[in-house]
């Protein structure tokens, strides 16, 4: 194990980017996988006798999309958004690294832009991925939008002051990647749930209509 991280801290002192894009695709692959035993897990309990007999199988198609979102989205932006949002507060806020001010900053920003932006791309690409059209896209995006946002929004902040305030700059992005196998269950289980009952309570609460 000790030899394995030696191993990533050089890959990604010389090849930083390429580390990061790797490291993400094998990593949100591997979270597919347990995405898909927890949801064939909690899917059986509804699930006739007949359909408990099927044996499961785990949908590699499915692993192989997940793996290129983290390979094609999460791993460049990613590594280029820690490290810019990084700069920023340095450089340009002349904010104090870890400080109240520069973390709580981070913090908010993170939330504001890259948490639902990466909310959004991934249930449209989702979508995209198994052949829906436009329409259906927005009607998924819709419909998984807003309750994934609030959800996440009472953990990720407290996942991120740890990582702010603690964790090397380098290392930030892989950080949030190991939290992403437990998210990557998460957004698994939302989109099963489609039209839920509770999803519809969480919406009835924002102050938003719809036009």
């Amino acid at each position: 194990m000790l030899r394995l991280w030696k191993w990533y801290q050089n890959s990604l002192a010389v090849h930083p980017v390429k580390t990061q894009v790797i490291s993400s695709a094998l990593i949100w692959g591997f979270g597919d996988v347990a995405a898909q035993t927890i949801t064939h897990a909690t899917a059986a309990k509804t699930k006739s006798p007949q359909d408990e007999d099927k044996e499961f199988k785990i949908n590699w198609k499915r692993v192989a999309t997940t793996s290129l979102f983290g390979f094609g989205f999460v791993g460049p932006v990613g590594h280029f958004w820690y490290e810019g949002l990084d700069r920023f507060m340095r450089l340009r806020l002349r904010l104090q690294p870890n400080s109240f001010w520069f973390v709580a900053n981070k913090v908010a920003v993170d939330g504001l832009i890259f948490g639902p932006l990466d909310l959004l791309v991934f249930f449209s690409y989702m979508g995209f991925s198994t052949g829906k059209s436009i329409p259906q896209i927005k009607e998924d995006v819709k419909r998984d939008f807003l309750p994934a946002l609030i959800l996440e929004g009472g953990i990720w902040p407290v996942v991120q002051i740890v990582n702010f305030r603690f964790i090397p700059v380098r290392y930030q992005l892989l950080y949030v990647n190991f939290f992403c196998l437990l998210d990557s269950c998460f957004l698994s289980w939302v989109e099963q749930q489609e039209d839920a009952p509770w999803k519809q309570w969480l919406k009835s609460i924002l102050p938003l209509k719809e036009k």
